[in-house]
């Protein structure tokens, strides 16, 4: 008995030993890889706001470090260097309205999505849109809203965190907040009861519950239907009472949180301004007097120029070849008089109406409808970072913000679309693509 106790301790014993050994490595490996140092140099930098010539990039595991001239830096003893002769190296970008859950309209309905496909389908879709849109040069994201899909997106961005699938930094909604009555899916007999794809709250006491609800599942952002196509003749008519949309921004910003919402009509805007909403999303219905409102508010506006021109193309409208729509026509319009009136333009194009992974489409349109490119590009970094409330982490070549880069083939001022051509991708440290 005593010798099997004896050997018993003698195996414990080694257990432990082999326990303290692996946790000292563990404990080594991450401490290497803290203390690891990467130079990066390209043709030309833009640093979120500039761009700049003969500089470099020194960043220490997560973090920037050094941003300077190469003489002027001090570079570690086995710092590993990366060199693009031939590149632009700038922020992560940041994608300002996505939707990681949906997949393109000409594929399969809004509808079929939402009634149709499993959650498990729709996280599996996810998880794919997610890499397509790290590798697209998209290190962050604000994705708002799970539409239909309850809190599936809270679950993707810790899946993601976690490192069991790659994607970018999410930024997520979970559930919108529609009235009842006003979101869909719509169209079926009164006795049938189907699931929505956002959730209803209805006046103070409903309003407050839900808004703390989705707070505590994980909601970073609170995503309201400020309006929606419920008038008589299916136009955006306002949905919420500006009483209604006040507890909703009040609630949110009690626990630090921000509220955006999506608005076409005029009132529906003018009432989600007063309110105190962050962002306006789409923004289709305004005039000179709502984005002078706005621009007085410090209200931004993300008008997802992107979902538009791809719906229109699904419905039939053969771009470069038939007539614009009235819808684009106006959308154009409406662009002009946003940038005469100098609101604030967060860059994002509603993506999952149309593919993952070809983010850049709107910053091209957003080009093409009268933006000039430094403007897009500070949009797409900077200003997204600082409109979301990030600016002291992310969108700027700085010391101390998280190393979030990219390198792009050439350069994307003289050219938007080179924003394409993506040779590197570095998230809070770690290499992606190179």
């Amino acid at each position: 008995m005593k010798r099997i106790n004896a050997y018993f301790l003698f195996i414990f014993s080694l257990f432990k030993k082999i326990i303290l050994i692996l946790l000292l490595f563990i404990s080594f490996q991450a401490i290497a890889q803290d203390d690891s140092y990467t130079l990066i140099k390209a043709k030309t930098i833009f640093d979120g706001v500039q761009f700049h010539t003969n500089k470099a990039v020194l960043i220490k595991g997560n973090k920037i470090i050094a941003f300077d001239k190469v003489a002027n830096i001090k570079i570690p003893k086995g710092t590993k260097t990366i060199n693009y002769p031939n590149g632009t190296l700038m922020p992560g970008m940041i994608e300002g309205h996505s939707h990681l859950l949906l997949h393109p309209y000409n594929e399969t309905s809004w509808n079929d999505q939402v009634l149709k496909e499993s959650y498990a389908e729709r996280a599996i879709r996810g998880a794919n849109h997610a890499k397509k849109t790290l590798m697209a040069g998209f290190t962050t994201i604000r994705d708002l809203g799970s539409e239909g899909a309850s809190y599936v997106d809270v679950g993707l961005k810790e899946t993601i965190e976690k490192n069991v699938i790659i994607g970018p930094r999410m930024i997520v909604a979970g559930k919108a907040i529609v009235t009842t009555g006003s979101y869909g899916p719509k169209g079926f007999a009164e006795h049938v009861t189907v699931p929505l794809g956002a959730e209803t709250a209805d006046g103070i006491d409903d309003l407050t519950r839900v808004v703390r609800d989705q707070i505590g599942h994980g909601a970073d952002v609170i995503k309201v239907y400020a309006d929606y196509r419920w008038s008589p003749d299916n136009k955006a008519a306002p949905t919420f009472t500006l009483k209604e949309l006040k507890l909703i921004v009040e609630v949110a910003e009690s626990s630090g949180r921000k509220v955006v919402a999506h608005a076409a009509s005029e009132e529906g805007m003018r009432r989600a301004i007063l309110a105190g909403v962050s962002t306006i999303e789409h923004g289709d219905g305004g005039t000179k007097e709502i984005f002078e409102l706005m621009k007085k508010h410090n209200v931004a506006l993300c008008p997802t120029l992107a979902a538009g021109d791809a719906i229109a193309q699904y419905q039939g409208w053969k771009k470069g070849i038939d007539p614009a729509p009235t819808r684009i026509t106006k959308k154009k319009k409406s662009f002009k008089l946003i940038l005469e009136t100098g609101v604030t333009i967060v860059a994002g194009g509603d993506v999952g109406v149309f593919p993952h992974g070809d983010n850049v489409r709107e910053l091209e349109m957003m080009v093409q409808y009268g933006m000039n490119p430094l403007s897009v590009l500070q949009s797409v970094t900077s200003v997204n970072a600082k409109a979301f409330g990030y600016e002291n982490s992310i969108g700027q070549i700085k010391i101390g913000l998280l190393a979030d880069l990219v390198v792009v083939d050439g350069n994307p001022i003289k050219n938007i679309s080179n924003l394409r051509r993506i040779n590197m991708v570095i998230k809070d440290g770690t290499i992606f693509k190179q």
